[in-house]
């Protein structure tokens, strides 16, 4: 049973993914679920295992969703294969483009609930946030998910189909591991994904698998707001890089804007980062510090972050966001040279404080601004919210309305 902060039990994934035909949907079995499942419509049992190697190819590796395309693989199992189950992604229901390259990908799942996924490129890499969860029940104050309620956990086929729709829209699945534009993977989207740790695990080890997607663990970062009991499992069960959205350095402030930080302390969060297994100095944790204007931006803020870190013994780099508002926050984003000044004093004490430059603002993509259309507004609503809290105008969507980390 996964329990939320708040001690409620979240509305849980689906188990069973059907199509609206009652057909079963294949994406987001492991190996061991397609092996049962073909064994399951009277494929012969010497041929299971063959038969899940090349469907499992196909799905993942080729990207394709009609068995017709499945061209080593007999008519006559196509043909059963095709009466019992469907290869379905979820529907996009708005895709953006921002200015700056970044795509935001709002998608609806069977039961018509919605998440978003935002793919963003740089120079070396790019990279695709995704997300964990309908919503979010960690209410941090500073994020515009965290004023959704939490409406269920995705499923493992549902968080493994943001990938595949996103290499769907950038045509990647022609040259599988040649040219592959989705280089990494931050579970830092909508939800706490360490509050639906099994779905996002099987997800994650789909994704990995070396005959299918091929995407690496090192480059796969999973982003928590401090879930103490399940930090230490996720670096031994799934073994990707750890992130942590610190965002305040003093229990009380940390505590007002991140309310888990009531039930999981500074003191544990980073005790649990100091044992997370596999962190050393050629794979840092990241911590995430939003920059909050007269919040957790002083110099004192600053060398208190050092000393912290120094004194739990951390490999840590440190990524400063300048804090994206949404319309209807009562925060402001910090000052641009007090947040160099902050980076530079963290340098200083020997720690990596790059400031990360915020991508997708003018799509509501960029971090702590992701929200499903499940809450939408109108734009007029949304004008006079902004106006109300004299917050910047930046546009807005009539169905898409921002996003999340911690």
């Amino acid at each position: 049973m996964q329990i939320t902060p708040n001690g409620h039990e979240p509305i849980i994934s689906p188990r069973v993914n059907l199509a609206a035909e009652g057909k079963l949907n294949l994406l987001g079995l492991d190996r061991e679920d397609l092996k049962a499942a073909i064994a399951g419509i009277g494929v012969p049992e010497k041929q299971v295992k063959m038969r899940a190697g090349q469907v499992w190819h196909w799905v993942y590796h080729r990207g394709v969703t009609s068995f017709d395309d499945m061209s080593n693989v007999s008519k006559d199992v196509r043909a059963k294969l095709a009466e019992h189950f469907v290869i379905e992604r979820p529907q996009i229901v708005e895709a953006q483009y921002s200015n700056d390259g970044t795509r935001k990908y709002l998608i609806r799942f069977a039961d018509g609930n919605e998440a978003e996924t935002v793919y963003i490129p740089e120079e070396d890499r790019g990279t695709l946030c995704v997300s964990s969860q309908v919503g979010c029940t960690l209410n941090c104050k500073f994020c515009h998910t965290g004023t959704m309620r939490l409406v269920r956990n995705l499923t493992a086929g549902e968080i493994v189909a943001q990938m595949m729709i996103a290499r769907d829209d950038l045509d990647e699945w022609k040259n599988p591991t040649e040219g592959r534009r989705v280089t990494n993977i931050v579970m830092m989207g909508m939800g706490e994904p360490l509050y639906n740790f099994d779905n996002v695990k099987k997800a994650l080890e789909i994704i990995m698998d070396e005959e299918g997607i091929q995407l690496s663990r090192r480059r796969i970062t999973l982003s928590t707001s401090g879930v103490v009991p399940h930090m230490e499992r996720c670096g031994k069960e799934i073994g990707v890089n750890l992130a942590v959205s610190l965002h305040a350095v003093r229990d009380d402030v940390r505590s007002d804007i991140m309310p888990i930080n009531k039930k999981y302390s500074l003191e544990q969060v980073l005790t649990a980062c100091a044992n997370y297994p596999g962190a050393h100095n050629a794979r840092r944790i990241t911590f995430e510090y939003a920059m909050l204007k007269g919040v957790n931006d002083s110099d004192a803020d600053a060398r208190e972050l050092v000393r912290l870190i120094r004194k739990y013994k951390l490999p840590a780099k440190v990524n400063l966001i300048p804090f994206n508002p949404w319309p209807g926050t009562e925060y402001q984003c910090s000052d641009w040279d007090q947040i160099q000044r902050f980076s530079d004093i963290v340098y200083e004490g020997g720690i990596s404080a790059p400031i990360r430059t915020p991508r997708g603002r003018d799509i509501m993509a960029a971090c702590g601004q992701l929200k499903s259309a499940s809450e939408k507004k109108s734009k007029a609503q949304l004008a006079r919210e902004a106006a109300a809290n004299d917050a910047p105008h930046m546009e807005a969507s009539d169905s898409a309305l921002g996003w999340v980390t911690g």
